[in-house]
Order: structure tokens, then C-alpha cells, then sequence
């Protein structure tokens, strides 16, 4: 007789040994609702450990010399099937210039157990036999921590610089085994006294308890790079790139050279156009004041400013001069009212109009 699999929820037992340990909590079927998706990360999915049976051994009764041997039956072996539920890893969503916080959860593989096994021997009618005993035997429970790594962002220094890169660091849970497990075959043969009465042959047999085994699993390391940013804001639309400087920035209080504290935030820019910008594209140069003073006046002070940074870029920059183009617009243009609604003087709107405006083809 062999060993088969099915499904059973029967305690383990055998004659001469204890019964195998019922389900704990921790070894149960989760109650809690397994995920079918996981929308910020990866499904880990679920393992079906199967059940393992043997039937009982059934050893027929026996007359030998005038005395009965009385049958005995070997108990049957059931091991309920387990469940190891299906997981989600989770990279939880971060804002623009951050990394979200990374984790794999915890997991456990339950203990199992195969419980010893005994024929029992036989001393009747000149039949002398031994008992046959195979011990039981046991894997226990296996665990693996889980892992996370928190949320890391990129800090902007201020005035500008370079914004170091930060990197999420890759993170593992190991790889879990339980062993195979194996109670071996036994045998106890068969013996006949001079009489010629005899007791049959006994074979208990082999019972195996596969190995289960969980996949490492891994979050792998990212990065965000290293930048530059300063002190103009960047616009980039799917053909095009533009950077705004604010006035004060680069001139003055009613003046059009340039300051030498620009030069700076200047060259990052001519960095960022060679490489981003279309090869040869033309560079617009425009320059916005707001609505304070003389409308004829501001129109002048906003191409002079234009025409100053022509000229930076062209000298200082090494841009191609005929790539250049300068325009002024005055108090034409502005990004937010000059004055609030009730008609009084708005100084914080006026800054943003103060500007100039350096934009090409990407």
C-alpha cells in the first residue's frame, strides 16, 4: 500500500506517538481578504502547500499455539493543506523631486510535522518479533522579516546651485525554505512457527512532505540625478524651453547693464540652452517692465534690458550673436495685474511683470 495526497482536515496521528500539533494561529489560513492587485507595487502571489495522507495500515488477527493475536490497526497519516496568502511590495507615491518610501512585507512558511510510527512486534505461539519504529519528524516554522526604506526628496539649496542627487537604496527579503521531510518505509516480515501457523508480512509505507520554498523578492535602487537650478524659472513645453529672470535680478533699480552677481545665474542658463536647445535655433531675448511711469519711457528701458542680455550672452556667454534676438514690450505683457482690484498699488505683481525672457526651440 503507498502513500496518497488529498485533502483532509483529520489530525495527524500514529500508533505508539503523539498526534501532530493542530493549526495554530499562526500557521491558519489568513482570514484577513487576500490582494488581487496592487496598485503601487508588485503582486507577490499566494503558494498552496498541498495536504499529505496515508491510510491506515490494517495487521489481521492471528491464532498461533491456542492464543489470539488480536488485530491492530496503524493509524492513517492526514496533514491539512496550508496557504501562504498572496502579498503586495508598495512604492507609496512621493511629490515631484522625492522618491516614495519602498517596503516587501513580512512572510512566515508554518511549521509541519510527520508523526513516528510503530508495528507493534509479536510473542505467541514459539513467534518471537520485534517491534519496527520509525521516529517522527519536523520542520519548523520559517520566517523572514520584512523591509522598507523611507521616502528621500532632493533639497534646492537656496539662490541656486546644484541640487544633489539622492538615491531610494535597493532592499531584498531573503529566500525561505522549509526542507523536505521524510518518514521511511518500514517493514516487519513475516514468521511462521513449527505448526505452520503464521503471522503475515507488515509494510508501513515511505511518507513524504515536500520541501516549500518563497522567493526572494526585491525592490531594486533608484536615483534622482544631480541638477542645476537658480534663480530664473524654467519652462519647458514639449518643443521649447524658456527661462524667466526677474529684473532685479539682472539689473539694477532703472538701469540696463547688467550686474556682474548675474553672471552666475547667466552662464547656468547658456549652459542649459547647448544642452537642450535645437542645434542653431534662434534665441529670443525679451524684456517686460510694469506699469509704473511713462508708458514711451518703459518701452525703451525694456529693449535696452533685452538688448543688454543680447549682448552678455553674445560676449560673456559665447552664444552665436546671429542666433540672438532682442525685443522689447514695455508694460504690453504682463503675468499678473500691476494693481489689486480695488484699483490700489500691487509692488508683489509688478515684480513678477519686471522680467526678461530668454526662450528657443528644443
Amino acid at each position: 500500500m503507498s502513500a496518497s495526497s488529498r485533502g483532509s482536515s483529520a489530525t495527524a496521528q500514529a500508533s505508539g506517538g503523539p498526534a501532530a500539533p493542530t493549526p495554530t494561529a499562526a500557521t491558519r489560513t489568513t482570514t484577513a481578504p487576500e490582494p488581487a492587485h496592487c496598485p503601487n507595487g508588485k503582486l507577490l502571489p499566494a503558494i498552496d502547500i498541498p495536504p499529505v495522507h496515508a491510510d491506515p495500515v490494517v495487521i489481521p488477527e492471528a491464532k498461533l499455539g491456542g492464543t489470539t493475536v488480536p488485530a491492530v490497526t496503524i493509524p492513517g497519516v492526514d496533514i491539512p493543506g496550508q496557504r501562504i496568502p498572496a502579498q503586495c511590495t508598495e512604492i507609496a507615491p512621493a511629490p515631484g523631486g522625492c522618491l516614495g518610501a519602498a517596503s516587501i512585507p513580512p512572510v512566515s512558511i508554518p511549521a509541519v510535522e510527520i508523526p513516528p510510527v510503530e508495528i507493534p512486534g509479536v510473542n505467541a505461539g514459539g513467534i518471537k518479533l520485534d517491534p519496527v519504529r520509525a521516529e517522527g519528524r519536523r520542520a519548523e516554522a520559517r520566517h523572514a522579516e520584512g523591509v522598507s526604506t523611507p521616502e528621500v526628496c532632493q533639497v534646492k539649496p537656496k539662490g541656486g546651485g546644484i541640487v544633489p542627487f539622492v538615491i531610494r537604496p535597493f532592499i531584498i527579503r531573503p529566500f525561505l525554505i522549509r526542507p523536505f521531510l521524510i518518514r521511511p518505509f518500514l517493514i516487519r516480515p513475516r514468521a511462521c512457527n513449527d505448526r505452520n501457523e503464521c503471522v503475515p508480512a507488515v509494510e508501513v509505507p515511505a511518507l513524504e512532505v515536500p520541501a516549500v520554498e518563497v522567493p526572494a523578492v526585491e525592490i531594486p535602487a533608484a536615483e534622482l540625478k544631480a541638477y542645476e537650478v537658480g534663480e530664473s524659472e524654467v519652462l519647458e513645453g514639449d518643443d521649447s524651453i524658456a527661462f524667466t529672470f526677474k529684473a532685479d535680478v539682472l539689473f539694477d533699480f532703472d538701469e540696463a547693464a547688467v550686474k556682474p552677481a548675474a553672471a552666475a545665474e547667466l552662464r547656468r542658463v547658456v549652459r542649459e540652452i547647448a544642452e537642450k536647445a535645437e542645434a542653431g535655433a534662434p534665441i529670443s531675448v525679451d524684456g517686460h517692465t510694469d506699469a509704473k511711469g511713462d508708458d514711451a519711457y518703459n518701452q525703451a528701458l525694456s529693449e535696452r534690458r533685452a538688448q543688454a542680455v543680447v549682448e552678455w550672452l553674445a560676449t560673456e556667454g559665447g552664444l552665436e550673436r546671429s542666433r540672438l534676438k532682442a525685443r522689447g514690450y514695455g508694460e504690453t505683457k504682463p503675468v499678473v495685474p500691476n494693481t489689486r482690484p480695488d484699483g490700489s498699488d500691487h509692488p508683489a505683481g509688478r515684480a513678477k511683470n519686471r522680467r526678461v525672457v530668454i526662450s528657443t526651440a528644443t
